[in-house]
């Protein structure tokens, strides 16, 4: 089990992670910092000049569930890790990997007041440096921004008055009582290539349906991976009942197939994308998230869709709403029509 400590820089999450230590028998302190800092000494300047924060690097975050899964096969846990995620992406991202890996989280975030925070930033400045007391007012709009999600996914210890040894006795109890476990239901995390099908469902105004995962992140469309022995258009039909709660009459018609190649660590496969039809207002009034699965959902235009889904799967989405129009299904590879 990993105890996550989320918060504003400065909030105290590394004192009171310190402080947990003693209330939690056989608990390890792990800093994904560290992870950072490897890749700040391995990785080149140039990559390094290519993002604002090491947490933007893909490598981070797998280096972060693969570190922790490593460490858990070596001691019982928990893991205490006191770090700031404010982007929902990367919190989806790397909690969907530790559900794959069968690694509980318990989410929590230390909420203290600006006029404290600002306070305690003060006094690590003048322990610090002037730099620390920069970094951290840089990053309070931010978690501003960042609250309305965090405190609907973690458990709140407002820890404003609370000294690092009242945190963490506050952390311990909230703990044992399961607060801020993540409901995550994940499958492990593929280990060759495999077949997938998704599902376009459109409004009547010709926009497609997207859902938002909370294993990682991004939009995209119903579906998953293909069980053994199962047909593609089964499949479809089984994981937008599984997913959205609708029966479709009858087995989707194919749009497209599409080779995704090897990216490591990705082993690629075969992309298929199928026509569900129109949905109207009666089967609309139906849909039923699972919550520990998909947040939300929502219509898309093909412009919105843009700048909602990964490249790979927005290119998808084109070529399956040109095979729409013409009538008959595309064989794409890496996202382009074979041939074309």
């Amino acid at each position: 089990m990993i105890i996550w400590l989320n918060g504003a820089f400065g909030a105290g999450k590394s004192t009171a992670a310190r402080e947990l230590l003693d209330l939690l028998p056989g608990s390890t302190l792990y800093d994904p910092e560290l992870v950072g800092a490897g890749l700040r000494t391995m990785l080149s300047k140039e990559r390094l000049a290519e993002v604002d924060d090491v947490q933007d690097l893909p490598s981070w975050r797998r280096l972060v569930v693969d570190t922790a899964a490593a460490l858990l096969s070596e001691m019982p846990g928990p893991l205490i890790a006191p770090m700031t995620l404010l982007h929902q992406e990367h919190r989806d991202e790397i909690f969907g990997g530790l559900a794959a890996r069968r690694i509980t989280v318990q989410h929590f975030l230390l909420h203290v007041e600006e006029t404290f925070l600002r306070a305690r930033i003060d006094q690590r400045a003048a322990v610090e440096g002037d730099a620390v007391r920069t970094r951290c007012l840089a990053d309070l709009p931010r978690y501003d921004a960042a609250l309305p999600w965090l405190t609907d996914d973690a458990h709140t210890v407002e820890a404003s008055r609370l000294t690092p040894r009242q945190t963490a006795e506050a952390l311990a109890e909230a703990s044992r009582s399961g607060a801020g476990t993540c409901q995550i239901v994940q499958t492990p995390a593929p280990r060759a290539e495999t077949l997938a099908a998704g599902v376009l469902l459109f409004d009547d105004r010709d926009r497609v349906l997207l859902v938002d995962p909370t294993y990682k992140p991004g939009w995209e469309f119903p579906g998953g991976v293909v069980e053994a022995g199962e047909p593609p258009a089964r499949a479809a039909v089984r994981e937008v009942a599984e997913e959205l709660g609708l029966r479709l009459p009858h087995e989707p018609s194919l749009l497209i197939v599409d080779w995704e190649p090897p990216h490591p660590p990705r082993y690629g496969g075969l992309r298929l994308l199928f026509d569900g039809g129109r949905l109207g207002p009666d089967l609309l009034d139906q849909v039923l998230l699972p919550g520990a699965e998909l947040r939300g959902w929502r219509f898309a235009a093909e412009d919105e869709a843009e700048h909602l889904l990964s490249p790979g799967r927005y290119a998808r989405l084109r070529w399956a709403l040109r095979a729409r129009a013409l009538g008959r299904p595309l064989n794409l590879e890496a996202g382009v029509p074979v041939g074309a």
